[in-house]
């Protein structure tokens, strides 16, 4: 009997020893998955985390139609008190969001001079390229907007390429020439070309405008802006005046112009210029007189530093490549002029 109390005593400490044992593991398992559980948490803290209004803003940033607009009243003086809340935006007729509204001076500026070196131009020519250079210094900011010159008659040729260098535009102003026609045949009329595409001596004033828009300035930021000077008179061009309207509203480019040609050539066509220019947010102006242009140039330069920025995401996000119709409204201003292009392709998927 003694023997078996004293196994039963031995039995028991064992079991308790046991239980001991397996309690300090668990005590000392315990504290280390509470440790790891805490290292995840801190982990986590520091990975960063998702920004939802970050990743909207991208995405609505991506779909946002920009419009530049300015606004004159009845006696052509600028407005510049507009406030968002006066402000009404339609696509297709359709009310929209405005995402941003700003007035708009400091936006770089990326310009194209598109310059006429036709006949109709040859007496008029010297007094643009003087004109045209006054502005150039005028406007442009060295090391922040950006210009180019080109000059067309049959065809377009870029004299100097985007640069914010003011003196390389001048010198390139400078470089432009009147090109002479062909020489007249002994039957009378041009010499016949021996390429016979050749488009020498004609004016290409739609072509030239869409090679500009398509394959010089598409692709750059900031205010794309074409400065055309010419009568308005195309004689060769294969595209027509609506294709160079396309062309410019795809890229996002607003056309000025400085209509002035040779009286003798049948003066300036002002209804094509007021077309083109109007349809792409800018504006035409026509000086009667050589000593008018610097007037003119100044009006332009205005228009380029008294301008709105509204942006707004349509609600149409289809990626149809279709024509959307923009229309702004200040309904409480009737006095009020507001000048802007008048749509934008969406784009196609």
């Amino acid at each position: 009997m003694k023997a078996v109390s004293q196994l039963r005593r031995l039995v028991g400490i064992v079991a308790i020893l046991a239980i001991a044992a397996a309690a300090m593991a668990w005590i000392g398992a315990g504290p280390g998955i509470h440790a790891q559980e805490q290292q995840k948490k801190q982990e986590q803290k520091k990975q960063p985390p998702v920004k939802v209004d970050e990743e909207q803003t991208i995405r609505l940033g991506t779909q946002l139609v920009n419009v530049l607009f300015s606004a004159q009243d009845k006696q052509n003086r600028y407005v510049n008190d507009i406030a968002q809340e006066e402000l009404e935006i339609l696509e297709n007729g359709q009310p929209q969001q405005i995402f941003t509204f700003k007035k708009e001076f400091d936006l770089p500026l990326t310009l194209s001079l598109l310059i006429d070196v036709s006949g109709s131009e040859r007496y008029t020519l010297p007094l643009l390229k003087d004109a045209g250079g006054h502005f150039i210094d005028s406007v442009i900011r060295s090391g922040k907007d950006t210009a180019a010159v080109v000059k067309f008659e049959g065809e377009a040729t870029v004299v100097q390429g985007l640069t914010s260098n003011p003196a390389r535009v001048r010198k390139a102003l400078e470089d432009v020439a009147f090109i002479a026609p062909p020489p007249v045949g002994i039957y009378g009329g041009p010499t016949p070309p021996i390429n016979s595409g050749s488009r020498q001596g004609g004016t290409s004033l739609w072509d030239s405008i869409i090679a500009t828009s398509a394959d010089l300035l598409a692709k750059e930021p900031g205010r794309k802006t074409i400065i055309l000077l010419t009568d308005g008179e195309d004689t060769t061009s294969r595209m027509k005046i609506g294709d160079a309207i396309d062309e410019a509203l795809r890229a996002e480019v607003v056309i000025y112009a400085i209509g002035i040609g040779d009286p003798g050539f049948g003066g300036v066509n002002e209804g094509a210029l007021k077309r083109i220019c109007e349809a792409t947010g800018g504006r035409a102006v026509f000086p009667r007189r050589a000593r008018e242009l610097d007037q003119a140039f100044l009006q332009l330069e205005q228009d380029l530093r008294q301008q709105y920025l509204l942006a707004y995401e349509p609600k149409n996000d289809a990626t149809d490549g279709t024509f959307r119709k923009i229309e702004i409204r200040v309904a409480a201003r009737k006095d009020v002029k507001l000048r802007h292009r008048r749509g934008y392709y969406a784009p196609k998927s």
